[in-house]
């Protein structure tokens, strides 16, 4: 069976995810067999294996990172949030139906056998499991069900290293904090704290860090630098959208829905210097992009309900019909239809039929079971501006409760408007160069501005640079005596 690690974090967003992916890229490098694991997450951005399962993106990079393939195993329960007190349920890759916070509350500990079951197998066929927390193990009034922080270290008797985040400030009390509230049993199991996102010299910390390790009774493992690694993050929308401001030669804005998921479906355009991928929630803000993108939705008539109010649904049209190339992705594209139906309150809008922006030749009926699959194939039978997509490979994964059918005739003025349920279409290589320079085309720019782009080459360079600054942060070989000494 498979020795472990555990990070805990001080609150969400404290580096966990990234910190997790770190470590299964430097157990590899050392030659270990290793793969992530999360009992319960909550996110929007999700993924869809080979085998069909849907599971959450963090732990799809702690795979790529590790070098294997996702498997829902790693993440045995995923929760969509629905609604501010409901989720959708996710167990082993497959729906189990919406439920309310309360609900899933009390029946949390009826989904352990499939946490479990999921651990032992993953921990037969490796060397490590890098385990990853969620949110706080201080959030006292969830003790007592507790099955992804403290209650699951307990039941795989993990060691654990809790994580805080110093460029929020605060980290000494983040720290000392968690710990405190935490009880002896508990307290036990923590081996070491680690600060993260530190950004100056780590000698001017020492003092603290003294002091720190007198209060937590455990060693401070490491000091991890502010890290600039190009990896996809499943909680990164709000920095992407803080740093996605500026126009530039090319300009992409990203309409940002209020369920927007699957962000990450734009990162290909992110990575060149000359384009600007904004996130946009208000009509001021939207201006002449030379491509508007509609994301997916885990709310798709809620959020079609938000666009028609915002003004932003009135924009987009007049948008298209001044050329603007527009292109939708699964709820975003269900959106782009004549019609969106629910007729069995799948989405629990309380609405059964809503109009679409009528810019594409297709009607929408939301039915009971998902689709979840991976997809790949080549683009044929593309009209207008982005016609040179004909022949390319596209690859990537479907996950929608929608069946939507195409009408005939077409609809008025869909010439430069474009859709697909797949996610990940634009990772493929030369999709996104192929886009940018039809749009540099039509902007009358010199496309050999865009390079080819290696997208996989480079997110492993990405993965080797961020194992190497957190190698160096961290005492591995501390670590490696922890996991050693485990049971």
């Amino acid at each position: 069976m498979a020795k472990n690690i555990m990070i805990q974090g001080t609150m969400s967003n404290a580096g966990k995810s990234l910190l997790c992916a770190a470590l299964c890229r430097i157990f590899k490098q050392d030659g270990y067999r290793v793969a992530p694991f999360k009992s319960q997450n909550m996110a929007l951005n999700s993924f869809i294996t080979r085998e069909g399962g849907e599971m959450g993106r963090a732990q799809v990079v702690q795979a790529e990172a590790a070098g294997i393939p996702p498997d829902v195993r790693m993440n045995p329960i995923l929760l969509k949030p629905t609604t501010d007190v409901g989720s959708q349920v996710i167990v082993r890759g497959v729906v189990q139906g919406n439920m309310s916070a309360l609900e899933y509350h009390t029946r949390k500990r009826d989904f352990l056998p499939a946490v479990m079951d999921a651990y032992r197998s993953l921990a037969e066929e490796n060397d490590i499991l890098v385990i990853e927390g969620a949110g706080s193990p201080a959030e006292i009034n969830l003790r007592q069900e507790d099955l992804v922080n403290m209650g699951l270290a307990k039941l795989v008797d993990a060691p654990v290293l809790l994580v805080g985040d110093i460029d929020r400030g605060g980290v000494f009390a983040q720290l000392y904090g968690t710990v405190a509230l935490l009880e002896e049993e508990e307290r036990k199991r923590i081996k070491g704290t680690i600060v993260n996102k530190f950004r100056g010299d780590p000698a001017i910390l020492r003092p603290g860090l003294e002091t720190l390790e007198t209060l937590c009774g455990v060693p401070v493992v490491g000091v991890i630098p502010y890290v600039h690694a190009d990896i996809d993050e499943e909680d990164s929308l709000a920095e992407r959208v803080d740093r996605s401001t500026g126009r530039r030669e090319v300009d992409i804005a990203v309409i940002r829905l209020p369920h927007l998921s699957n962000f990450t479906d734009f990162s290909p355009f992110e990575r060149y210097e000359n384009v600007s991928l904004r996130y946009v929630s208000r009509v001021s803000d939207l201006h002449q992009p030379d491509m508007i993108l509609i994301p997916g939705t885990k709310s798709t008539i809620a959020d079609l309900m938000w666009l028609r109010q915002s003004g932003l649904e009135a924009a987009i049209l007049k948008a298209a019909s001044a050329g603007t190339l527009i292109f939708g992705i699964c709820g975003g594209y269900q959106m782009l239809g004549k019609s969106i139906s629910d007729p069995e309150q799948v989405e629990a809008s309380g609405t059964t039929r809503i109009a679409g922006l009528n810019l594409l030749p297709m009607d929408t009926v939301f039915q009971g079971e998902k689709v979840q699959t991976q997809t790949e194939g080549l683009f044929q039978s593309v009209e207008g501006p982005l016609a040179p997509l004909n022949g390319l490979r596209y690859m990537g994964y479907e996950i929608h409760m929608g069946r939507s059918t195409r009408k005939i005739p077409p609809v008025t003025g869909a010439d430069t408007v474009y859709g697909s349920y797949i996610h990940g279409i634009f990772d493929a290589p030369k999709v996104a160069d192929t886009i940018l320079q039809v749009l540099c085309t039509r902007k009358g720019l010199d496309p050999q501005c865009l390079t080819s782009f290696d997208g996989e080459q480079y997110r492993e360079e990405q993965y080797d640079k961020l194992a190497q600054a957190v190698r160096a942060g961290l005492n591995m070989d501390y670590i490696y005596e922890i996991i050693r000494q485990k049971g």
